[in-house]
């Protein structure tokens, strides 16, 4: 009986700052990693790496070749980094949010499925996204008519706009309108119905900016009552490995699960977070996992070529290992404000509180 409900609860319409501002990571020499000095050619190679902080007991790091930009806002720290193997990392916080060289699954896998299972979106609003890269994803569809992109951080914004050469026609696309508020004020004073919103927020953390944004009265009270009749909404979920994804992953499927009627949770594997990423789909309308018709939107509404995404690997990505699956349907929290969970970490709130 499990095995049936694990395969069918998924498409059941289913400078650098300040050092003591880098709580959770640092830059640390090459040679501290070696247990004798390094010689000959091992000088040569000698670098800085980044290294984050995942949990209490555990560290991913990897080579630098040098610290690009790096600014504090009144929200958080922002650090741009070339790295040897994934290119530009973008670090908030002193957690990796994007990486140049793989950020396309991330920022694929959150917008085109819930863009191509809806039959016609024309307006769409981003919570957060101020790297621009879901904004840019979403203005591949030839359709759409208006992105808002609703970010609470202005330095962010400009941060990005600035160094990431990738988004620019994107943040030049007359399409785009870029607002900086709250998401949560940002909706509740508009009376706008939207096609697609989209959650692209940062993972909640102790002393984080838009924790709220993860609980079941905002989805109940703010999501809902912004979408069209046919409206989806999405959102980034946070980790979703076999040890990590009972950290949000699984309380973030609960919690929407008891907002909309129609729940699709689903991962994918991205390389520079040593992790699978999670992601929620919902609507109050059924949602049909269809490979032809998925490949056929794709071929009609998307300007160029998607690099991950086709019709099979959306579907696919729903189906979930019986661990996670039976995870998902064993979760009993819901997410209130008052009941909540934090990733690893916290932000500069709590910081300046120190």
């Amino acid at each position: 009986m499990l095995s049936f409900l694990c395969a069918a609860l998924m498409v059941l319409y289913v400078p650098l700052p300040p050092e003591d501002h880098f709580s959770e990571f640092e830059l640390i020499p090459e040679e501290d990693n070696y247990q004798n000095p390094p010689t000959g050619n091992d000088q040569q190679q000698h670098a800085e790496w980044f290294e984050e902080q995942l949990e209490a007991d555990l560290k991913w790091s990897f080579a630098l070749n040098g610290v690009l930009h790096a600014a504090t806002s009144e929200f958080q720290d922002i650090v741009l980094l070339d790295t040897k193997r994934f290119g530009k990392a973008l670090v908030i916080d002193g957690k990796l949010q994007s990486a140049e060289r793989d950020e396309f699954i991330y920022h694929e896998c959150l917008v085109h499925p819930a863009l191509l299972l809806h039959d016609n979106p024309k307006t769409i609003f981003i919570m957060g996204g101020g790297e621009g890269s879901t904004a840019r994803e979403s203005l591949k569809h030839k359709d759409v008519e208006k992105v808002i992109m609703c970010d609470i951080d202005r330095m962010v914004v400009d941060f990005c706009r600035e160094h990431l050469t990738e988004n620019q026609e994107a943040f030049r696309d007359d399409k785009l309108h870029i607002v900086f508020n709250d998401a949560k004020a940002e909706l509740e004073k508009t009376e706008e119905k939207f096609d697609v919103i989209v959650g692209d927020l940062p993972d909640p953390i102790e002393g984080g900016p838009c924790n709220d944004l993860y609980t079941k009265p905002f989805y109940e009270q703010v999501i809902k009552p912004h979408l069209k009749d046919n409206g989806i909404f999405v959102t980034q979920a946070g980790l979703a490995g076999i040890l990590s994804h009972k950290d949000i992953f699984t309380s973030i499927y609960n919690t929407i699960k008891h907002v909309f009627k129609y729940v699709i949770a689903y991962t994918a594997h991205v390389p520079s977070y040593a992790d699978s990423c999670g992601w929620v789909l919902a609507s109050d309308e059924p949602l049909k996992l269809d490979v032809e018709q998925l490949n056929s939107r794709i071929q009609e509404r998307i300007r160029g070529d998607l690099l991950y995404l086709d019709g099979a690997s959306i579907v696919s990505s729903t189906v979930v290992n019986k661990m996670i699956c039976t995870s998902l349907l064993k979760e009993t929290q819901v997410l209130t404000g008052e009941n909540v969970r934090f990733v690893y970490g916290h932000g500069l709130t709590k910081n300046a509180e120190e």
